[in-house]
This record gives structure tokens, C-alpha cells and sequence, in this order.
């Protein structure tokens, strides 16, 4: 489970160092994706192929479904980080995401999401009151 929010740094190639709790994880092999609110998902390479196999449920005649799997995949990228625990993000990625020097990683519980700083601030300022409001909405019985 990937939990906290960190702020590591782009090098000038477009490496990103990983933050060292969750480095065991990713370790073999990670799969980096658009994600929503134009941050990038990073998933470990095995909860990748499980979301894979439910993607394929997806009827290939919704235009939806295609629209969103087309942009999912054909932004994706396998990456294995180096000794250092550093991961190369594409440049189409970066640009997706508007990441620059600074970015903010955040955990998501089965992923890890890449933030432009500036992005994640004004977003987190944003759902906070919401996540405050909408916990018995959203997830009714659980807490």
C-alpha cells in the first residue's frame, strides 16, 4: 500500500527519485500512466496486469470505453527504476502532467500519483473541505 505525500525533484533527464518507501514495490518494474486531473499514476507492474485483465471487460463497441483506453495505453510506459531508485518519466508524460523541477508524489493506496506542484496544491486546497463533507456520501457503511 503506498500512503504519504513527498517531494522529490526532476533531474535535468527527466528522472525522478522515487521515494524510498516505496522503492521495494516498484522495484521490478512499474508502469506509468496519464492519470486523472492531469497527474500521472504510477502502478506497480503486477497491479497493472490485474487492472489490465478488467479493463478487457470494457465493450470495445462504448465509445467511451475506447476513447479512455486508447488514451490510457497509448500514453503508457513499462520503466524499471535504476540502483538509485530513480524512474526516467517520458517527456509526453511530463508534458501531460506539466511537470517540472519540483513535482509532488503522492501514495494512493494500490498506485503512486506524480503531481506539478502548483497542480496538487490547488487541487488538495480544493477537496479539502469536499473529502471533509462527502466521507458518509461516498463510501456509505465504511466508516
Amino acid at each position: 500500500m503506498f500512503l504519504g505525500t513527498h517531494f522529490p525533484k526532476l533531474d535535468d533527464k527527466g528522472r525522478l527519485f522515487l521515494p524510498a518507501k516505496f522503492r521495494d514495490e516498484l522495484a521490478e518494474g512499474l508502469v506509468i500512466t496519464r492519470g486523472q486531473e492531469r497527474s500521472l499514476s504510477v502502478w506497480p507492474e503486477g497491479e497493472f496486469v490485474q487492472m489490465t485483465e478488467q479493463l478487457k471487460q470494457a465493450p470495445i463497441t462504448n465509445k467511451g470505453a475506447r476513447d479512455y483506453l486508447r488514451m490510457l495505453f497509448a500514453g503508457a510506459s513499462n520503466e524499471v527504476p535504476d540502483k538509485q531508485g530513480r524512474v526516467t518519466i517520458p517527456p509526453m508524460l511530463r508534458d501531460y502532467a506539466g511537470l517540472d523541477r519540483d513535482c509532488v508524489v503522492i501514495g494512493a493506496m494500490n498506485r503512486v500519483e506524480i503531481w506539478n506542484t502548483e497542480n496538487w496544491n490547488t487541487y488538495s486546497a480544493a477537496q479539502e473541505q469536499a473529502f471533509a463533507d462527502l466521507s458518509e456520501e461516498v463510501l456509505p457503511g465504511i466508516f
